[in-house]
């Protein structure tokens, strides 16, 4: 791990709590506090799993506020300030250093796509524009594009590029990705199902959906492992695979949010093109809940 460590352990991809009509920020504060409580070591705030795509503007930088200023210092607040537009990147970039959130997380452009020289171009630009560290978000299964393990070592050289989030579920790019960067790149895992996989070659943690539901254990998967118990940390992946399968059993963060609800946390309110979990996938996670004690 380098010496500019964002958070070791687990970051929560924190779903956004909604109404008809908006944010939800009661439910938004009172999540925050839960996993703050439950001792989680990061949140990720209107993100992927936060629905920031949809988010107005106004609403994503309000959601980025208050996170800022609700989890006042107690962890890491990261923000999701990705987008295929580089200039309202760069804007919402800018934004999130000024209100004090502590690292970006950047996505690749989806839709548009990009060469790897435009990748390199394009998060060069987002990071001049910020004076907190930048996370750099592979997601090629939603984006359409991959960061080639030579291109992580080129934004590495970029003062302000201090983190990978891998979510490509490629163990043997990772591999090539980490042998290449070293302690360049701090790498966090974008999988749950693939947390002991990416420790186990130096990572860092993980950013998770797994722990909006399950904060607690999924920082004990992780501080097992840092510990040197890897038997019981793989155990542990082993255990909750069930649960995270049900998790990804449709579209990001469709489970989530309807596990979330069914907890108490929320509406299970999302936005278009995102529907209501389907009834049969949601009788699967509602069991594989109850497995882990989350629901009576």
């Amino acid at each position: 791990m380098t010496d500019h460590l964002i958070f070791r352990g687990v970051a929560t991809a924190l779903i956004t709590p909604m109404t008809e009509d908006g944010v939800d920020y009661p439910a938004l504060g009172k999540l925050i506090d839960w996993q703050i409580d439950e001792g989680i070591n990061g949140l990720v705030i209107a993100g992927t799993t936060g629905e920031g795509s949809t988010l107005t503007d106004a609403e994503h930088r309000e959601v980025l506020r208050y996170s800022v200023e609700r989890a006042a210092g107690r962890v890491p607040i990261i923000a999701g300030t990705g987008s295929n537009d580089t200039a309202y990147a760069v804007d919402l970039t800018a934004y999130a250093s000024e209100i004090g959130a502590d690292a970006m997380l950047v996505v690749t452009p989806y839709y548009n796509k990009a060469t790897q020289n435009g990748l390199i171009k394009m998060f060069h630009t987002i990071a001049d524009a910020s004076t907190k560290p930048i996370i750099l978000y592979n997601i090629p299964s939603r984006t359409g594009v991959n960061i080639e393990p030579e291109t992580f070592v080129a934004l590495a050289e970029h003062p302000n590029i201090t983190a990978i989030k891998e979510a490509s579920g490629n163990i043997s790019k990772i591999v090539e990705t980490a042998a290449l960067v070293g302690d360049k790149l701090d790498i966090y895992s974008g999988n749950d199902d693939q947390i002991v996989p990416l420790l186990s070659m130096g990572g860092a943690g993980v950013i998770s959906v797994l722990s909006n539901v399950l904060p607690r254990k999924t920082v004990e998967l992780c501080d097992r492992f840092f510990a040197g118990d890897v038997a019981g940390s793989a155990a542990l992946q082993l255990e909750l695979f069930p649960l995270v399968r049900a998790l990804f059993s449709e579209v990001n963060p469709i489970p989530v949010k309807a596990a979330m609800a069914e907890m108490g946390f929320c509406r299970n309110i999302l936005r278009l093109p995102l529907t209501q979990m389907e009834p049969k996938h949601a009788e699967v996670l509602f069991q594989r809940m109850r497995e882990q004690g989350l629901l009576a």
